[in-house]
């Protein structure tokens, strides 16, 4: 709901330059507590800024990811960001008796999630189970409205909302369908509901193959529709830990959180450089740089398991006696038709600041976007001064890095230092 005449009337004439009617600093709000809302609460906190967190603790990876998958990124890469020691994966297992990993190791989701929500027990105890119902520009502060119907003012946001916001279901196809008969993976945590029926999957990637993976070992019989020539698998690490391999192969393909290899050095650690890149370069290489493949412990239990259909691509889909019926093209133009009770979207997430509708239309239309993503200073702030963007919004600015935990270092450490220097309203 729009803030209110007299919300507005009051602090209008009680605060004083971005405090109070108290006198107190206003907060900065972190919207969303996954990964990467909690790393900026905890370096907001070490940073001594008054804050106010909202979002139930990793609740888009319990209610959006699918029982039984596993991480693509490797342990050493999956900690979220936290000013001091204690708090890595590494500190959860511990914590948990269980013993210590290394790369050959992939984590359940469960665990993730589970220590997603101890990193918020113990350094973000503050975090305010409530949902952020509006966010508006006020006199060049942020005007909050709660579900409660609580209503306050904010010197910065910073919107942590994840990726599920941005899901992309590709326009060719059509539609609206119905949501019984065409969704995307992202709406699903229980994928055991498909049994017994034909589930097509559109896409390459992890989120692909994995979930036709799960389908298929839940008693659905999936068929995977990919464009490209072929399905891909990373290759297993070649030691359990980065650091014990052979030192000239660390030298030609010198390790990092996202992987062995110089490009993937350079996107780990180089997101403050990425930005500079002229924008439809960063574009293509935020989707081109660890593109479309699948884990390499996921290919034992995609091959030869279900159909994959390769270089294939969907010209039509239509409701047909309530299951769909789905036109394929191959690459030598020869048509073929699918018939499915489920179309499963497992088509990645397009950054538009235009779905972000807790933000107001008006506060929406003065950001600056490229292509619908955020144009973010160095510090991760809109145009719109003190509006900030991390995690994946974050990515068509700083690169890959941003879709993984292995980002929310440099994210929120940029994030907390920018929050400090913002000028008075």
């Amino acid at each position: 709901m729009p803030a209110n005449t007299g919300f507005i009337a009051r602090h209008r004439a009680a605060r004083n330059g971005g405090t109070s009617d108290s006198g107190q600093r206003l907060p900065t709000v972190v919207i969303g507590t996954g990964p990467y809302g909690l790393a900026t609460a905890a370096w907001l906190s070490a940073a001594g800024r008054p804050r106010r967190v909202f979002g139930e603790p990793m609740e888009c990876w319990d209610s959006n990811m699918p029982a039984g998958m596993y991480l693509k990124s490797v342990p050493a890469a999956s900690s979220i960001s936290a000013p001091e020691p204690g708090y890595r994966l590494e500190d959860f297992r511990a914590a948990r008796g269980l013993g210590p990993v290394g790369d050959l190791y992939p984590i359940p989701v469960e665990e993730m999630i589970a220590y997603g929500r101890w990193f918020q027990e113990r350094r973000v105890p503050e975090t305010e189970r409530q949902r952020v119902q509006t966010v508006e520009a006020l006199d060049g502060l942020f005007a909050v409205t709660l579900d409660s119907g609580e209503q306050f003012l904010a010197e910065n946001v910073v919107m942590a909302t994840g990726q599920v916001p941005f899901a992309h279901e590709p326009p060719e196809l059509g539609g609206p369908f119905p949501d019984d008969l065409v969704s995307h993976t992202s709406r699903h945590r229980d994928l055991t509901r498909f049994s017994g029926q034909r589930v097509a999957v559109l896409g390459a990637g992890q989120s692909a193959l994995e979930s036709a993976a799960l389908l298929h070992e839940n008693g659905a019989r999936p068929t995977v529709i990919v464009r490209a020539e072929s399905v891909t698998f990373g290759g297993p690490p070649d030691t359990d830990r980065l650091a014990d391999r052979p030192r000239p192969v660390r030298i030609v393909k010198p390790g990092s959180p996202l992987g062995p290899g110089w490009s993937l050095l350079a996107c780990s650690y180089g997101g403050g450089a990425y930005r500079h890149l002229p924008e439809g370069l960063r574009m293509r290489l935020l989707h081109s740089v660890l593109g479309p493949s699948g884990g390499w412990w996921l290919r034992h239990r995609v091959d030869d398991r279900f159909p994959v259909l390769c270089r294939r691509t969907v010209s039509s889909a239509a409701v047909e006696d309530d299951t769909m019926r789905i036109e394929v093209v191959d690459a030598d133009g020869s048509t073929e038709v699918l018939q499915a009770d489920h179309l499963l979207l497992a088509t990645g997430y397009r950054v538009n600041v235009d779905r972000l509708g807790l933000l107001a239309p008006g506060l929406r239309r003065d950001v600056r976007t490229y292509r619908g993503a955020p144009r973010l200073s160095s510090g991760f702030e809109s145009s719109v001064p003190g509006l900030f963007f991390t995690g994946l919004a974050a990515a068509p600015t700083f690169g890959p890095v941003l879709r993984f935990v292995a980002g929310t270092g440099f994210a929120a450490r940029r994030v907390a230092a920018s929050t400090g220097t913002r000028a008075d309203p």
